[in-house]
């Protein structure tokens, strides 16, 4: 909302410059300077008016008041101002700004809804084949469910939906279900259409290990354009899955992308914090059989520097820096609140590793080049996982053991462009993650 009125604040500055210029040519008589459109645009909302106006009757200046002595000093006759109709009108126009500015106290996301993420990999030929968030929508129409919350004193559910198409989440109705109880965020839905949920390893959706658990879905509030939202706060015993092979994840060699919002300050050198493709089979398969984004501090084969965060390459037999198992001098480290993360490989020969603060700022190629050795071509199963490595929780085996926050993420099919990341990126720090 500050961000709102400030830009409209600008957008006033501005107008009444072009009203006083108005003003001056109309009362030269300066027609051809006075028909012009003036518009302003603020968060999707479009302000505008065509020179010259037509002042409304109701501000028209009466003559009968006109003629009427001043109160302030009757004996002396005052000097009547002249109004001119373009300046009149032009005023009340402004007014009407002015007020717009005022009264706007709606959550920006939910207004200014248009164009999300997955509409910009669709527009850069990528189309999302899953999308998941529980702060918000990803796509400028999406107006369905984000996540589902469970109750712990009936086991009772409820959807949270968004506040309006292409907005944040209703965190109020999360708030209003739990009161006095503990809940758990039982799956996250897909947003594509293709019905990728993430059903938490453990439910019935997904058998998982005894130890396996779902996440709490009070562990961290956040907002997002000025509206209150949760995230997906994963410690060790929780993490979400699904076989999505038969319903548009990239399988074999096929090109694919995917990003993530994760968090710089909950992380740990657990196995393993990812997202994206992985094992049907929930088994370390081979090398190639995971290409999924991670984020920690674990640093696989040594001679890491620093202590991290990472945004690295789970590819399965590794997590992966770069093009090889010696560190990459080019990693870095994002301890930031809010970290955006993507990776994107082509299948055969290419995959690239780009980190940035989700606020600010836009993304750094930490990696760009050659696959490892033994991973061309790659031999991806379409599992989607988030919060574990992909030989993880199933039946009889162990648990996550990984810790890390998720906000949003998405996987395309295709390899994206660096222009469609970097508008991903700009995207991600207008919807204002605070």
């Amino acid at each position: 909302m500050t961000n709102l009125r400030a830009a409209l604040r600008s957008c006033l500055s501005e107008s009444t410059t072009n009203v006083r210029d108005l003003e001056y040519h109309a009362a030269r008589g300066l027609r051809r300077h006075a028909h012009r459109r003036s518009s302003c645009h603020v968060h999707g909302l479009t302000v505008s008016a065509t020179w010259p106006l037509t002042a409304p009757s109701s501000t028209r200046p009466s003559r009968r008041r006109a003629m009427q002595p001043s109160s302030a000093s009757p004996s002396a006759p005052q000097r009547r101002r002249r109004h001119s109709p373009v300046g009149v009108a032009a005023r009340s126009a402004l007014m009407s700004i002015a007020v717009l500015a005022t009264v706007a106290t709606w959550p920006v996301s939910a207004s200014a809804a248009g164009t999300g993420p997955c509409d910009i990999y669709a527009s850069g030929g990528t189309p999302c084949v899953a999308a998941h968030s529980t702060v918000r929508a990803l796509y400028g129409s999406y107006g369905g469910n984000l996540y589902q919350v469970r109750r712990s004193s009936d086991n009772a559910t409820r959807d949270i939906g968004v506040l309006g198409a292409g907005g944040v989440a209703n965190a109020a109705a999360q708030d209003s279900f739990c009161s006095g109880a503990t809940c758990v965020i039982t799956v996250v839905y897909d947003q594509s259409g293709r019905g990728n949920h993430l059903w938490y390893q453990g439910s019935s959706q997904v058998p998982g290990s005894t130890q396996s658990s779902p996440a709490k879905a009070t562990s961290e509030s956040l907002t997002a354009g000025g509206s209150k939202a949760y995230s997906l706060y994963i410690n060790p015993g929780n993490s979400y899955w699904r076989d999505g092979h038969a319903t548009g994840i990239p399988t074999g060699s096929s090109p694919e992308g995917m990003y993530m919002v994760t968090s710089g300050k909950h992380v740990n050198n657990g196995c393993c914090f990812d997202y994206g493709n992985s094992e049907t089979t929930r088994k370390a398969d081979a090398a190639g059989a995971m290409d999924a984004i991670n984020f920690s501090t674990s640093c696989w084969f040594g001679g890491c520097s620093g202590s991290g965060p990472w945004v690295q390459a789970d590819l399965e037999w590794g997590l992966y820096p770069g093009g090889s198992q010696s560190w990459n001098p080019k990693q870095r480290a994002f301890t930031s609140k809010f970290v955006t993360a993507t990776l994107k490989n082509n299948g055969t020969s290419r995959f690239a590793i780009k980190g940035s603060d989700a606020q600010s700022g836009s993304l750094t190629t930490l990696w760009d080049g050659t696959l490892p050795s033994g991973y061309s071509p790659m031999k991806k199963q379409g599992a989607i996982v988030l919060g574990s490595g992909g030989d993880c929780c199933k039946p009889g085996g162990g648990a996550n053991l990984s810790a890390g926050t998720f906000y949003e993420g998405a996987m395309v099919a295709g390899y994206p462009s660096d222009q469609t990341e970097n508008a991903v990126q700009a995207n991600v720090v207008a919807a204002g993650y605070r």
